[in-house]
């Protein structure tokens, strides 16, 4: 049997409520200001999202200096530094935040417990950035550590008061096994009260072990600069099964497929279903037959817009916000 017979779907997979709502945001500035609205970095990390809202008038810029006096920005899904939110004030822009709400819970516990005389030990990628902008919270304080062997090298200017912050698209056992060598090497560590690494990222990788088991083959749908889509590939490849990351279905090769019964799909927390099935339908064009998705955890997660972009869907205009207490 040379072709797969069958393609069975992870569950959860694809977008989270975050990215969800960052790309809501650049849509609704486009729909309530007109375009151009300025983007910095890639409001999500894929190649087709970004293109998708190029097309509608979004432009991405890295330096804010490419930004025109009093155009709308919004701030991506990753988070940016205190300086780049100050720089941004300062030229004048109108800002939308679109940091994930999960990334900004980290950002204000380092503002707090830094207020309270701590340093960090922060658990993440150098140069992705939301490590860049969780550690541009701070001055100085953070030390970043990648894997069990930098814990041995980080220097503290003191222990007393140490805390503990991990980058929120992680392998979930990578950084159980690099906080156990943080612990055991500074016990009195102070660790968050629930864990950094969201709940998309942990969802997404706990289908993947389950699929991992019942497969021949995975394919994750993911741009190669999306942290949680590469975990995604690299735990599948762990757990002994073969796996290969996708942007798009114009990227399979058949000879992946040779020999393949059953072949497992799933997609980053910034990959749109709309490349899922297009993936499905390569597939099925090399011979696969049925599809199936996997029983697993749904999520109803949301997250809310900023104000001033909350739009009625029939009459286009703008929302009032609703006061809490009284419902009005």
């Amino acid at each position: 049997m040379n072709h797969p017979q069958e393609i069975l779907l992870a569950e959860p997979r694809g977008f989270c409520a975050g990215v969800d709502r960052a790309i809501e945001i650049v849509e609704r500035a486009l729909q309530k200001f007109g375009a151009p609205i300025y983007v910095r970095h890639e409001i999500v990390h894929n190649t087709y999202v970004v293109n998708d809202l190029k097309a509608k008038g979004a432009i991405f810029i890295e330096d804010l200096a490419d930004v025109p006096p009093g155009a709308t920005l919004v701030f991506s899904a990753h988070g940016v530094s205190r300086a780049v939110q100050e720089e941004a004030q300062a030229r004048g822009f109108s800002i939308f935040d679109a940091t994930c709400p999960l990334v900004s819970k980290v950002h204000v516990e380092v503002a707090k417990l830094a207020k309270e005389g701590y340093e960090f030990i922060m658990i993440g990628h150098k140069g992705h950035p939301e490590v860049e902008g969780t550690m541009g919270q701070l001055d100085s304080g953070i030390h970043l550590v990648e894997d069990v062997a930098d814990v041995a090298r980080v220097q503290p200017g003191q222990t007393a008061k140490l805390a503990v912050v991990t980058q929120t698209t992680l392998s979930v056992d990578d950084a159980a096994e690099i906080l156990a060598a943080v612990r055991q090497r500074f016990p009195q560590v102070r660790e968050p009260k629930q864990q950094d690494i969201c709940y998309a990222t942990q969802n997404r990788q706990d289908a993947v072990k389950l699929l991992s088991r019942q497969v021949d083959l995975v394919i994750v749908v993911g741009s190669p600069t999306s942290s949680n889509s590469n975990r995604l590939r690299e735990l599948a490849a762990k757990l002994g099964t073969t796996a290969y990351m996708v942007d798009s279905a114009d990227e399979l090769r058949s000879e992946w497929f040779m020999g393949v019964a059953r072949v497992g799909l799933t997609a980053g927390a910034s990959a749109p279903e709309i490349l899922v099935k297009q993936v499905i339908e390569r597939i099925k064009a090399l011979g696969a037959v049925s599809v199936r998705s996997m029983d697993g955890i749904e999520e109803t997660v949301k997250f809310p817009l900023p104000k001033g972009l909350k739009i009625d869907a029939v009459t286009g205009l703008e929302l009032r916000e609703r006061s809490p207490e009284t419902g009005a």
